[in-house]
C-alpha cells in the first residue's frame, strides 16, 4: 500500500490534534475545578445543573425582596411601637388633667405636652423608609401623606394602595400599610355612631350605638343625624336628620336599648327632661383627631360652662384612646407576623439553597486525582505522538542506501 507524502501530514496532523484537544480539555477541568463544563461532557447532568443553577439565581433574587421586605415591615414594627409609647404618655396627661386640684396653669402645661404628642405622631405617620419614600402613604411614596391643617386637623392625602415583594414562588409579603388603615380608621369606641350633645343636664352618654341589622338599616329613607329628645316625665322621641319620627314618644327606661331604623343605642345614666343628642354615622375616629379631642379638653381649663359634660367628654375620650392603643398593638402585630413570615421564609431558603449546592456539587464537582492522571497522560501521548512525527517525517529511502 502506497502512502502519500499529504495523506501522511493529514493523519498525523489530525492525531495530534486530537491530543491536543484532549490535553486542552483536562486543562479546563483543572482550571474550572469542575467535570462539566459544557453540554457535550454530559447531555443530562449539564440540563440537571442547569434547573439548578436557575433555582439558585431565583434564591437569590427572593433573598434581595426578603431584605427590602423585612427592612420596611420592621420599620412599621419600630414605628408602631413608639405611636404605642406616645399614646401611653398621652394617656397618662390626659388622666393626670382630671385631677380637679390642677389649676388653669398647671393644665395650661399639660396642654402644651399633649400638643407635643400630636406633632411627634405626626412624624411618626410621615416615617419614610431607606430610600426616602413615606412608609405610610400607600402608592404615592413620594408624597408626604399626613398634614396639619389650620385648625389643627390632620388630613390624609395617600392613598389605601398596598405594594407587594414576592419572596417565594408563590409567596407574597406586604411591605406597607397605608396611612388610613394605619391611622386613621380606628375603631369607634361607642360602635357606628358619635354622639353630638347638645344638652345634657343629667350627665347621660352613649354606651353604644350600632347598626345591628344593615339589611334594615336605610341611611336614605331616614338619614343619620339621629335626634335623642327627653321630655317630661322621661318620655323619649328620636327623629332622623329630616325630622322625620324614627321612634316615636315613649317612656324611656334607663339601661333600655333603643332600637329603630336597624340600629340599637343603649344609653349610660338617667338623663332629665330638656337632656338632647344627636347621632352621626362615625364608624372610624382618626388617631389625630382623638389627640385633638384630648388636647382641647385639657385646653378648656376649670372654666367649663357645663362640668357635667366635661366629664361626659372626658370619660369618651378616655375610651377613645384606649381604642386607639389597640389599634396601634394590632397595626404593630400585623407587621410583626410579616416579619416571621419573611424569617422563616429567609430560612426556608437557605435550606433550600445549601440541599441544591449539595447536589450540584455532587454532580460537577471534579476529582483532582484522576483529573490530573488524565491529563498527564494526555500529555505523554500528546508529546509521544509529537517526537513520532518529528523522526518519521524525515525518514527517506535515501536513508536506506
Amino acid at each position: 500500500m502506497r502512502v502519500s507524502t499529504a495523506q501522511f501530514y493529514l493523519q498525523n496532523s489530525q492525531k495530534i490534534g486530537g491530543l491536543q484537544s484532549q490535553v486542552n480539555q483536562q486543562s479546563d477541568y483543572l482550571s474550572t475545578g469542575k467535570r462539566i463544563v459544557t453540554a457535550k461532557d454530559d447531555a443530562v447532568a449539564f440540563g440537571t445543573l442547569t434547573g439548578y443553577k436557575d433555582e439558585l439565581m431565583n434564591i437569590e433574587k427572593y433573598q434581595r425582596n426578603i431584605t427590602q421586605a423585612k427592612n420596611r415591615n420592621s420599620l412599621q414594627d419600630t414605628s408602631f411601637d413608639n405611636a404605642q409609647n406616645l399614646m401611653q404618655e398621652l394617656k397618662r396627661i390626659f388622666i393626670q388633667a382630671n385631677n380637679g386640684t390642677l389649676d388653669d396653669d398647671d393644665l395650661k402645661s399639660l396642654g402644651e405636652l399633649a400638643s407635643n404628642s400630636q406633632s411627634q405622631m405626626l412624624d411618626i405617620a410621615n416615617t419614610k423608609d431607606e430610600t426616602g419614600g413615606y412608609i405610610f402613604a400607600g402608592y404615592q411614596i413620594d408624597k408626604q401623606p399626613f398634614a396639619l391643617q389650620p385648625d389643627n386637623s390632620v388630613n390624609y392625602l395617600g392613598d389605601n394602595g398596598v405594594r407587594q415583594l414576592q419572596i417565594a414562588k408563590n409567596v407574597m409579603v406586604d411591605t406597607n400599610q397605608p396611612g388610613d388603615e394605619a391611622f386613621e380608621k380606628v375603631a369607634n369606641a361607642i360602635g357606628d355612631f358619635k354622639p353630638n350633645y347638645i344638652a345634657n343636664t343629667s350627665g347621660v352618654s352613649v354606651n353604644s350605638a350600632l347598626i345591628n341589622d344593615s339589611a334594615v338599616y336605610d341611611s336614605v329613607a331616614h338619614p343619620p343625624g339621629y335626634r335623642f329628645v327627653f321630655t317630661a316625665p322621661s318620655d323619649l322621641t328620636v327623629t332622623d336628620a329630616n325630622a322625620n319620627v324614627v321612634y316615636p314618644t315613649a317612656p324611656y327606661t334607663p339601661g333600655q336599648i333603643v332600637a329603630f331604623n336597624g340600629v340599637e343605642v343603649q344609653l349610660d345614666g338617667n338623663p332629665l327632661p330638656g337632656d338632647e343628642l344627636v347621632l352621626e354615622e362615625t364608624p372610624h375616629i382618626s388617631i389625630f383627631d382623638t389627640i385633638k379631642s384630648a388636647v382641647d379638653w385639657i385646653n378648656v381649663g376649670t372654666g367649663t360652662p357645663n362640668v357635667t359634660q366635661h366629664q361626659v367628654d372626658y370619660n369618651e375620650i378616655l375610651t377613645q384612646l384606649d381604642r386607639s392603643l389597640n389599634h396601634m398593638t394590632t397595626r404593630q402585630t400585623d407587621a410583626g407576623i410579616r416579619v416571621q413570615l419573611i424569617e422563616t421564609q429567609s430560612e426556608n431558603h437557605k435550606d433550600k439553597e445549601l440541599t441544591i449546592s449539595k447536589s450540584q456539587s455532587n454532580i460537577e464537582d471534579l476529582d483532582f486525582a484522576k483529573a490530573i492522571a488524565n491529563f498527564e497522560q494526555s500529555k505523554v501521548a500528546l508529546q509521544a505522538a509529537q517526537q513520532t512525527f518529528v523522526q518519521v517525517k524525515n525518514l527517506n529511502l535515501f536513508n536506506y542506501i
